[in-house]
C-alpha cells in the first residue's frame, strides 16, 4: 500500500480523503492484508512531541489520517496539502456500514460495559447480527491485555474498533500487533462507542466544517475536557507558528 505522505510537525500523515481511506481498507480486507490505522488530531501532535511511545505506536501505523480540521488546517499553513478531514468517527460508520455489504465481522473493545453492549445492540438492530465477531469493555490491567488480545485474535474479526483513551489504545494494538495480525484492520476511535450508544452528542456538521467540534465537547463536559482542549489546542497553535516562522526565516537566509 503507497499513499501521498505529507510531514506534519515530524508527523507524517496520510493525504487521503474518506472515500479513498475506505477503499484503502477494503481493498486490504479482500487481499489479505492487514492495516494498522490511527487518527490524530491537535491534542495528540502535542503529546507525541514529548511522548515518544505514543510517537513510535503511530508513525509505526500504515494509515494516518487527520481526525482534527485544525491538523488539516495547520498542515496547509506550513505548505503541506491535507485534502480533509477524516474523523475516527465518521470512519468508524463508514467501515461498520461496509462490513454489512461486504460481510466482513468487527469486534468492539472499550468504554464501559453498558455502552459497548448498546453500541453492539444497536449495529446488530441497524445491521444484523453477522457483523459482529464479538465486543469486550475496556477496563482491564496490563498483565491481560495478552488474553484480550488473544480473544479478538481468535473472534474471526476483521475489523476491531477500540475506545480506550490516548495513548492506551495506540500503545495497546502496537504492543500486541503480532498477536492481532490475524485482524485485518484495526484502529482506535477514542469516545466514538458513547456516541453511537446514544450517551454523548457530536457536534453539528457546521460546527465540524468550521473546526469547532472540540468545543462543542468542551460544553458538554467543562470540568473534565478544559484542561485537553483549552491548553492542548494553545500549545498545538504556539508549535505550528514556531514552525511557520522557522520556514520563513529560512527561505530568508538562502
Amino acid at each position: 500500500m503507497k499513499t501521498a505522505r505529507v510531514n506534519f510537525l515530524g508527523i507524517p500523515v496520510d493525504a487521503l480523503t474518506m472515500q479513498q481511506t475506505v477503499q484503502i481498507i477494503d481493498e486490504a480486507i479482500q487481499t489479505g492484508n492487514r492495516i494498522n490505522h490511527v487518527v490524530i488530531n491537535a491534542g495528540k501532535v502535542v503529546s507525541m512531541q514529548t511522548d515518544k511511545q505514543l510517537l513510535e505506536s503511530v508513525i509505526s501505523c500504515d494509515i494516518i489520517n487527520a481526525d482534527g480540521q485544525a491538523v488539516v488546517w495547520g498542515a496547509r499553513l506550513l505548505g503541506s496539502y491535507l485534502p480533509e478531514r477524516v474523523a475516527g468517527a465518521d470512519l468508524m460508520q463508514e467501515l461498520v456500514k461496509l462490513a454489512a455489504e461486504k460481510k466482513y465481522k468487527c469486534f468492539f473493545l472499550g468504554a464501559k460495559e453498558e455502552i459497548v453492549s448498546k453500541v453492539v445492540s444497536n449495529y446488530k438492530e441497524a445491521f444484523g447480527e453477522s457483523i459482529i465477531a464479538g465486543f469486550r469493555n475496556g477496563y482491564f490491567k496490563m498483565e491481560e491485555e495478552e488474553s484480550v488480545a488473544k480473544q479478538i485474535a481468535d473472534s474471526g474479526a476483521q475489523l476491531l474498533f477500540v475506545a480506550i483513551t490516548s495513548p492506551k489504545k495506540e500503545n495497546f494494538m502496537y504492543a500486541h500487533r503480532n498477536l492481532l495480525s490475524k485482524v485485518n484492520f484495526t484502529m482506535g476511535v477514542g469516545g466514538t462507542f458513547d456516541v453511537v450508544a446514544g450517551f454523548t452528542k457530536r457536534a453539528p456538521k457546521w460546527m465540524q466544517k468550521i473546526g469547532m467540534e472540540w468545543f462543542y465537547r468542551f460544553a458538554q463536559e467543562p470540568k473534565r475536557m478544559w484542561k485537553r482542549y483549552l491548553v492542548g489546542n494553545s500549545k498545538f497553535i504556539y508549535l505550528v507558528l514556531k514552525q511557520k516562522l522557522k520556514q520563513s526565516f529560512s527561505k530568508k537566509s538562502k
